[in-house]
């Protein structure tokens, strides 16, 4: 009798870290009809050689919280299922060798400490006291996080097997799944080479086989493998036991002890990508040909730092494949192409210390129909359909390998795999000075420098080579006028009978406005959290344009199509490769228009949050007055074939105007003195309108309601909020820039974080959003009563802080 069921609540396809721990954690919160189909052996494919590291500092706090609570389970796993884990917890050693990697890992302690975790700034004397065997000389200092943890990965996959199988879970080795079942444009289960699985949910851990897995069905799981190298020596008489992990970022180097025996890996800033033309399915416990040239340079490193290697044997020199990501950042979540197909795939090498969280989280998820929290960051609907061309993955792999250990910089931008996605404007862009930067695949301008020229980014902290080109920008924008490019800006046209209906239903805002009426607005989840955040434009009685971030182009329509109602008349269709957009942008821009078009650009004729069709030049263009700048202006929006000709003219007629070109890095700046939010950052779907103080957006009285009203008008009811959004300006001329996650603190103790920053080059000051809550709540009286501090790099720097934005508070100049 076959043991294969002929269904299931949920079938897990890969047996790896990641597979065992959602069949772990599905079980544990009574989802016991579970089946994991391994094609080979449990652990088999990539996580037997991992290299088990249970660190727990993340970029965010929610990815850290569940890196956290991975390494909570692990300390009781072993008791709780009877399979022995290896896990201890040594703590981890990060070391800086130059001042610029000391100030990003003094920056990483303050965020860490905002995230509720034990970092200390350790010196060089305190390193070797913790790590004698290292030479310490060119050491700057260093982090030392004791919690931090190492285990056994195989083992920690049995524990959590073991786990699952006790509460009911079916796990089947020697099952490869062949093919995905999709019907109706649901997943229905899966076909392996023993027979087929109906199944509602189906979940893909497939690991460096799931891009080709998904392909099938139509699915977007950009990665591609590549070698990963380390050796383990003989035992070394002279090692101390118990040292804990070591993390040598500059020499690209990390080190683990382990029974008397050392293992040096590495990733490297050049790497190797494997398995381009296919991996085997028969794969099982296998490892790579050495290639000692390729690993001599990172070993020449650690014999200096260690010298005790030196005279070290080797007993194993591994090389085996490891997955990586476009933008270093895992897929969990369900996939936007076909509902009930879910992924937690593409670890980056962090698969052992993530496993945990994510298993948990997306248990939850499959449970719930939503994220338990909020996971942007990691959401497989951040994906672009492009991105699983295999070249793009292959040449972007030889880069985001090395990109764990690679210095974190501010704006870092890719060097590999460019020059994708290119708007009508990018050659005259080029001219005019632009430097390129990369966002969803699309080439936008960072800046500008001399026309002619080929500017490039200083990475630093501080100002970056860049910083006065952009107060240039900035401060043009609000004396003249500037013209941006924002052909990235996504739009969907949505059209039928029904349009209206149903997009007032996604809107928490009245959508049902006259024709040529632009609506700014949220769409929310059943809790009021932020689900995207968008200008609808009506266009005519059945007809709109939705326009949303280029980083959320798939992830903003998918959610759309989901909540039209199937029998509804209406029509979605993805406009922005065919409608192509320009920013005009300051005082000047209105008699620049009146030169180049006969319309009325005058306040009365043509007011704020007003869209319509005009001449400009040989071509028709809507033109919506808006701003995300904070300065008078319109969004010029054309077909992509008279994109060039309107540009030409603009540019042409603005030098009497005195207009220049504006980049991205301007729109910063300008939109974080104004306090324009930004989704992703300083809203997100467990933020609600009311603590990011976009309550102005929310029609309270529509007649039907919208997704979200009810948990808004609970929180309404409760009164002043508990967390707030606050705009925050640091009070010293030489305090430092700050980007995301700073601790904000009140009497010394942290009531809140950073979500975005910039400096501000219209008022002269570096500037911040964040949410601070208290449980009194969050009002002016509350910011008037005591001084706030902005913690960056273990220092702390005074600042104000308040509701309204710093520059033009009452939006004259947006409406002049």
């Amino acid at each position: 009798m076959s043991d294969v069921p002929e269904q299931a609540e949920v079938v897990i396809i890969g047996g790896g870290v990641a597979g065992c721990s959602i069949a772990y954690h599905l079980t544990k919160i009574g989802i016991n009809d579970v089946v994991l189909c391994e094609r080979k052996q449990l652990a088999c494919g990539t996580t037997w050689h991992a290299a088990g590291q249970v660190t727990q500092m993340r970029a965010t706090r929610q990815l850290t919280e569940l890196a956290k609570y991975t390494s909570e389970l692990f300390a009781t796993l072993e008791e709780e299922t009877g399979q022995a884990t290896g896990f201890v917890q040594k703590g981890c050693l990060r070391i800086a060798t130059s001042d610029a990697r000391m100030e990003e890992l003094d920056r990483g302690a303050s965020m860490g400490r905002n995230f509720g975790l034990v970092v200390d700034h350790v010196s060089p004397g305190e390193i070797k006291e913790r790590w004698s065997p290292i030479n310490i000389d060119g050491i700057v200092g260093g982090i030392w996080m004791p919690n931090d943890g190492q285990g056994n990965p195989t083992d920690l996959t049995q524990a959590y097997a073991k786990g699952a199988r006790n509460r009911g879970a079916r796990i089947l080795e020697n099952t490869p799944v062949v093919r995905i079942l999709v019907d109706n444009g649901r997943t229905s289960g899966v076909e392996t080479t023993r027979g087929r699985i109906r199944a509602k949910t189906v979940v893909i851990c497939g690991g460096m086989w799931s891009r080709d897995l998904a392909m099938q069905v139509g699915v977007t799981l950009p990665l591609h493998a590549a070698e990963h190298f380390y050796i383990v020596t003989e035992p070394i008489p002279d090692l101390p036991r118990n040292l804990p992990i070591m993390i040598l970022s500059d020499e690209y180097a990390y080190y683990k002890e382990d029974a008397g025996k050392l293992l040096l890996g590495c990733f490297e800033p050049k790497a190797k990508p494997w398995g381009h033309n296919g991996i085997s399915p028969d794969f099982c416990f296998d490892s790579l040909p050495a290639d000692f040239d390729h690993f001599e340079p990172v070993l020449d490193l650690a014999t200096k730092r260690v010298p005790l290697l030196k005279e070290a044997g080797i007993r194993l020199f591994f090389n085996g494949p490891e997955s990586f990501t476009p933008d270093h950042r895992y897929y969990v979540g369900e996939t936007v192409e076909v509902p009930g197909l879910f992924c937690a795939t593409g670890f980056n090498s962090l698969g052992i210390g993530a496993s945990g969280g994510v298993g948990k989280a997306l248990a939850q998820w499959i449970r719930d129909g939503r994220p338990p929290m909020d996971l942007i960051d990691v959401d497989v609907s951040r994906t672009m359909s492009f991105q699983s061309n295999r070249k793009y993955l292959h040449d972007r792999t030889v880069e985001s390998l090395g990109l764990l250990l690679q210095m974190h910089w501010p704006y870092r931008q890719y060097n590999t795999a460019r020059d994708i996605r290119r708007g009508p404007f990018h050659d005259r862009l080029l001219a005019a000075g632009a430097c390129m930067t990369e966002a969803a695949g699309f080439e936008r301008p960072g800046f500008f420098g001399a026309p002619g020229t080929t500017p490039t980014i200083d990475y630093s902290f501080g100002r970056q080579n860049w910083f006065e080109l952009c107060g240039e920008e900035c401060r043009n924008t609000a004396a003249n006028v500037t013209l941006f490019d924002h052909s990235s800006l996504v739009k969907f046209l949505v059209r039928g009978r029904d349009a209206c209906k149903a997009l007032n239903y996604l809107c928490a805002n009245e959508i049902d406005v006259p024709s040529g009426k632009v609506v700014y607005t949220q769409w929310l989840n059943a809790h009021g959290g932020i689900e995207a955040d968008v200008t609808v434009t009506r266009i005519s009685e059945i007809e709109f344009i939705v326009a949303t971030s280029g980083t959320s182009q798939r992830r903003d329509f998918a959610w759309l199509i989901k909540h039209i109602a199937p029998d509804a008349h209406v029509f979605v269709q993805d406009v922005t490769s065919g409608l192509s957009m320009l920013a005009l942008m300051g005082p000047n821009s209105r008699n620049l228009l009146k030169a180049v078009s006969p319309d009325d650009f005058s306040a009365e004729g043509f007011p704020f949050g007003t869209s319509r069709e005009i001449e400009l030049g040989y071509a028709r263009v809507r033109a919506t007055r808006l701003t995300f700048v904070g300065e008078l202006g319109w969004e010029l929006y054309m077909p992509t074939e008279f994109a060039t000709h309107v540009f030409d003219c603009l540019v042409t007629a603005g030098e009497e105007f005195r207009l220049r070109h504006g980049g991205y890095f301007a729109i910063n700046s300008l939109r974080m003195e104004k306090g324009y939010r930004h989704w992703g950052h300083d809203i997100g779907d467990e933020d609600t309108p009311l603590e990011a103080g976009l309550g102005f957006a929310v029609d309270w009285n529509k007649t039907n309601g919208f997704i979200g009203r009810d948990a808004l008008l609970q929180q309404k009811e409760k009164g002043t909020t508990k967390r707030r959004l606050i705009q925050l300006k640091l009070d010293n001329s030489d305090a430092p820039l700050v980007y995301h996650q700073e601790p904000i603190l009140r009497d010394g103790k942290i009531i809140g974080a950073i979500t975005s920053g910039a400096y501000g080059h219209r008022v002269g000051a570096s500037l911040a959003m964040g949410y601070v809550t208290s449980a009194d709540g969050v009002d002016l009286a509350f910011l008037r009563d005591k001084p706030v501090e902005i913690e960056v790099a273990l220092k702390r720097y005074p600042a104000s802080a308040q509701i309204s934005p710093w520059y033009d508070p009452n939006g004259e100049r947006v409406k002049s």
